[in-house]
């Protein structure tokens, strides 16, 4: 089982203004690769409320994943990508990477995503868009991994080479 946290950035959606259905295919799609979401909240596009969270779940929590949606784009309230860079100790560069490539072959627009992932002691942490559809595609491009990725973050798993 994967530990799962699933924080969702939305001034709107914290205010009840909108239905969070970016967090909702998030949880859909982790119970593909044995996710149990076990944390799941909506907060506002706040840089100290989403540093504050972010720590909590990794160093308290003690999550195996925490994937975050939305304020990854380019309006002054996008901040995720900021918090999370503070939050973590090591990025993962070819997360957001794969991502981003795998986007553009649908649109040119994914060159405008700002997401990042990267670690803090045993979680692994992944911005991504806040629209359902993005969500889905990326999350299709980088779930086959992250059991792999968790194993080798957390020292359960031994070689990363192919056999």
């Amino acid at each position: 089982m994967i530990k799962v946290g699933v924080l969702t950035l939305s001034d709107k959606g914290s205010r009840g203004e909108r239905e969070d259905k970016s967090g909702q295919v998030i949880k859909e799609m982790v119970r593909e690769i044995d996710g149990v979401v076990v944390k799941y909240e909506v907060i506002p596009d706040e840089y100290e409320l989403i540093v504050k969270t972010l720590i909590s779940w990794c160093d308290e929590e003690k999550l195996d994943l925490i994937l975050t949606t939305g304020g990854t784009g380019l309006s002054p309230r996008d901040v995720t990508p900021e918090a999370t860079k503070d939050v973590i100790t090591r990025e993962v560069p070819g997360i957001p990477e794969a991502m981003r490539m795998a986007s553009l072959a649908k649109t040119n627009r994914a060159m405008l995503s700002r997401a990042v992932a990267g670690t803090r002691g045993g979680t692994l942490i992944i911005n991504l868009p806040g629209s359902p559809k993005g969500v889905r595609e990326n999350l299709e491009v980088v779930l086959p991994v992250i059991p792999h990725a968790l194993e080798i973050l957390q020292a359960r798993g031994g070689e990363c080479g192919q056999p």
